[in-house]
């Protein structure tokens, strides 16, 4: 009987390793762009991380050029290292039954070694664009007999400045070559590659539905910046999920990591700042389950793939609709359930909104969860968080009309025993035994802590922040 990916035109040998590796049938971005592929057209295709483009392009390649070679004859370019591995690693799957040969090329490896392996032959290379361009400047890396390239992750690698090596590595292979290019975004810059260095390509794009997948049910939590690490731990406390968590920055990604490990939970860390080895560690413990939480940026974490990720939780919201369908995308896979959460400042809403908006699927307002017991850490009041569009707090005290006070009365009490300036004193509401003020949030924490000391006429002042 002739399987579904004999009926894409993959080769029979290609698919016995498919078979092998339990993959039953195609994706759709595998449906899609492998007749495009093996026919010989150029193409760009938009697929995020785990949506089988790496079997997508690598059954085009494998079905389209021989194995044994002494100089490859197909290459990939990846943005990061451990994309790199990661596909040469499928690549070499693929191969079981044919007998290709993939090598991988990244930098802060040894450069002998990587020749060395080249040396004894290689069909496919799968490396980064720089140490591709080293390669070939240092006479060790030959591309005159490439038929095949393939740019992955194509938007990621113009965002990182690869441009010119790009363009470098481009002009050292046949003009006859075909190429594929593959992208979770479509963004200007990328069709302006595929337009300068592609002969009339077809356009491959997975639906929006794809893109998100049904099996990830998306929440995001509305908590200011100084309690989203409390916010974490309870998730952490009460789901005790494998979790991934995105941050904006290395640093940012540094700072959680270590207060994280500080408060006994069992994470690590993982950037472009940290070596190869480092990194590869990491991974391997993350894969290994000794592990339990990743933290990384977007860049480091391109590529990864790793099936049994419960919970992708967005500690810092993205910036782009496309970068959170990306991340995301390393939950729910593999016919497993998966979860994304985001936090989410007040001022950053509208960010949900733009993603409810573009991809069509909800993403459901969810309180913190509660716990039984003491908190890992404790909350604090967070005026940032629940200051109006101008920065206003407001807070309730327990004086009033009956105690004597007006509107002006109750203001110099303010300005005197908290030390507010009048200025940052708002819309003041008096009642009889209670009023209702805003303070900007500059002088908020004075309200809660000095205001508290004092008393008027013998009566203790207290006040409640209105949330």
């Amino acid at each position: 009987m002739v399987s579904e990916f004999e009926e894409l035109g993959i080769s029979s040998s290609i698919v016995k390793a498919m078979e092998t590796m339990g993959w039953s049938s195609p994706t759709p971005i595998q449906r899609e762009s492998v007749p495009e592929g093996i026919s010989g057209s150029d193409m760009f295709a938009q697929a995020q991380t785990g949506t089988g483009k790496t079997g997508a392009f690598g059954s085009i390649i494998l079905s389209r050029t021989g194995s044994g070679n002494k100089i490859p004859t197909s290459m990939i370019l990846a943005p990061t290292r451990e994309l790199a591995t990661q596909v040469a690693d499928e690549m070499n799957k693929l191969s079981l039954y044919s007998g290709h040969k993939c090598v991988a090329i990244y930098g802060g490896a040894s450069i002998e070694g990587q020749t060395a392996k080249l040396s004894k032959g290689a069909d496919v290379i799968a490396g980064t664009p720089g140490r591709v361009k080293d390669m070939i400047l240092r006479g060790n890396l030959n591309l005159s007999n490439i038929s095949v390239l393939v740019l992955d992750e194509a938007d990621r690698m113009l965002d990182m400045g690869f441009i010119e090596d790009i363009e470098f590595i481009l002009s050292a292979t046949p003009r006859s070559r075909q190429t594929l290019l593959f992208s979770a975004t479509m963004s200007e810059n990328v069709k302006r590659l595929a337009t300068d260095y592609m002969r009339k390509p077809k356009e491959v794009t997975v639906s929006k539905d794809e893109l998100v997948l049904d099996l990830t049910k998306q929440f995001y939590i509305s908590v200011g910046r100084k309690n989203k690490v409390w916010a974490l731990c309870r998730i952490l406390d009460l789901d005790k999920p494998r979790a991934l968590i995105f941050c904006q920055t290395k640093k940012m990604v540094d700072i959680l990591d270590e207060r994280l490990k500080d408060l006994k939970y069992k994470a690590e860390a993982i950037h472009g700042d940290m070596s190869q080895s480092r990194r590869e560690k990491v991974l391997k413990d993350f894969k290994g389950g000794s592990t339990d939480i990743l933290i990384a940026t977007d860049v480091a974490a391109r590529g990864l793939d790793i099936d049994d990720i419960g919970y992708v939780i967005n500690y810092d919201v993205p910036d782009n609709v496309d970068t959170y369908v990306h991340r995301i995308g390393r939950t729910g896979r593999a016919g497993k359930e998966g979860t994304a959460v985001s936090f989410v400042t007040s001022d950053e809403e509208y960010m949900i909104r733009e993603i409810v908006a573009y991809t069509g699927m909800d993403i459901t307002l969810r309180d913190v969860p509660d716990i039984e017991g003491k908190d890992t850490v404790r909350k604090v009041i967070d005026y940032d968080h629940i200051s109006d569009r101008f920065g206003m707090v407001r807070f309730e005290l327990n004086l009033g009309k009956d105690d004597g006070l007006g509107k002006v009365s109750l203001a110099d009490i303010i300005i005197r025993e908290a030390r507010v300036k009048d200025t940052s004193i708002g819309k003041i509401e008096l009642g009889a035994g209670s009023s209702v003020l805003e303070v900007h949030k500059e002088f908020a924490a004075r309200m809660t802590m000095d205001l508290t000391r004092c008393k008027y006429k013998g009566k203790k002042i207290t006040v409640r922040v209105i949330h």
